[in-house]
């Protein structure tokens, strides 16, 4: 089934997507994938190097801390 995962933080969007989910594999591997693009936008912020690095410090749980994941249905 089709899912789609919503992650929010403090009512800012941080992903949207859309997942193909037939067990614990496929729902693992969405979750990786929001992972990564979570990452990838924190490394997109840095405007220099000084932040780039600074942004590597800090970890995704740190975004994540907090967040809310809904699920539903696509």
């Amino acid at each position: 089934m089709k899912l789609q995962f919503e992650v929010t933080k403090s009512g800012k969007r941080l992903h949207v997507g859309t997942y193909e989910i037939d067990g614990t594999a496929s729902f693992g591997a969405a979750c990786a994938d929001i992972w990564a693009k979570i990452r990838e936008q924190r490394a997109a912020k840095a405007t220099s190097i000084g932040a780039l690095m600074d942004s590597m410090e800090e970890s995704v749980i740190d975004e994540l801390n907090g967040a809310e994941i809904k699920l539903k249905k696509a």
